[in-house]
């Protein structure tokens, strides 16, 4: 089985210009994208068995992933619109 990384340029290639804008110009933004890339990486290092945390844990890690990324994707979905 194939882990792979969830990057968000990855994640939402038809917005790599607006997400470059937003890491450049808005700090919330800046704030969830870290939080984000923190949880990827321990999402990805329980995945691989680097990190061995019960099953609970790493579902809950990748349900606050998913409210992160949703919260991201709206926040790109915001600044195109308003363009």
């Amino acid at each position: 089985m194939s882990i792979e990384k969830h990057d968000l340029l990855k994640e939402f290639p038809d917005h790599h210009h607006t997400i470059r804008h937003l890491k450049m110009h808005d700090q919330h933004f800046i704030r969830l994208l870290d939080k984000y890339e923190v949880l990827t990486g321990e999402i990805y290092r329980m995945e691989t068995g680097i990190e061995t945390p019960s099953d609970g844990v790493l579902d809950t890690k990748k349900i606050q992933r998913v409210h992160l990324k949703d919260e991201l994707y709206n926040m790109i979905v915001e600044t195109e619109d308003a363009v």
